[in-house]
């Protein structure tokens, strides 16, 4: 039996990056999705607004790991095989879209009223009112809770080791198999998610307070 040391760490950094890695595809798939929903949501188009609300009523409703297990296992169903990679992306973007296309549809709604009613006043068109006058503000309203869904979805990534993806939590669950010290090796774990973690929280925090300040003012 070995010992918890360097190269063990050496490989949970490694993992890290994976972590982080999957984190950021899966944001940015998401999040352009996400986007699409959430201008989909609030369409005069009644059936653009139904295929959204059904789209996020469906993913909302099912845990993310029955997703995952869905694209990784269901699809070969059908004789699609996604590698372990693809698969984790894939369906946290897909998990992610449905979150952040809620959280932004409320952040365009928080936008006031009158802002709307200016912009029409200009004879702007619906692309050019979201574009010039209300994407703007509802970003800047946005930044609070999307930066804490960050944090969610960091955490959430740890459900990927099942299909075989070696993130960080699956990287320890190896590591553990060989040393087997578990409170050694998982305190390491959980102190690396803190660090990628808590900063994010902060910064989640940070902005509320901003903008809490200036709707003060």
């Amino acid at each position: 039996m070995t010992s918890f040391g360097w190269p063990e760490f050496l490989f949970l950094l490694r993992s890290t990056g994976w972590t982080l890695l999957l984190t950021v595809i899966a944001f940015t798939l998401g999040g352009v999705a996400g986007g699409g929903i959430a201008i989909m949501r609030l369409s005069r188009n009644p059936v653009l607004r139904w295929i959204a609300m059904l789209y996020i009523l469906v993913i909302q409703s099912i845990p993310v790991l029955m997703v995952l297990f869905m694209s990784y296992y269901g699809l070969t169903l059908f004789g699609i095989e996604l590698p372990p990679t693809v698969a984790a992306s894939a369906s946290l973007a897909v998990y992610v879209a449905a979150y952040l296309a809620e959280i932004w549809r409320g952040c365009i709604q928080a936008v006031p009223k009158q802002q709307w009613e200016a912009s029409a006043s200009l004879a702007l068109t619906r692309f050019e009112q979201y574009r010039y006058v209300i994407l703007p503000q509802a970003i800047r309203i946005s930044l609070p809770p999307t930066v804490g869904f960050l944090v969610q979805l960091v955490k959430n990534t740890s459900i990927v080791s099942v299909v075989g993806f070696t993130d960080l939590a699956r990287a320890g669950q190896l590591i553990n198999q060989a040393v087997f010290k578990p409170f050694q090796v998982f305190t390491v774990v959980a102190a690396l998610y803190f660090v990628i973690c808590f900063p994010l929280s902060r910064l989640s925090r940070y902005l509320e307070g901003r903008l809490n300040a200036r709707r003060s003012h």
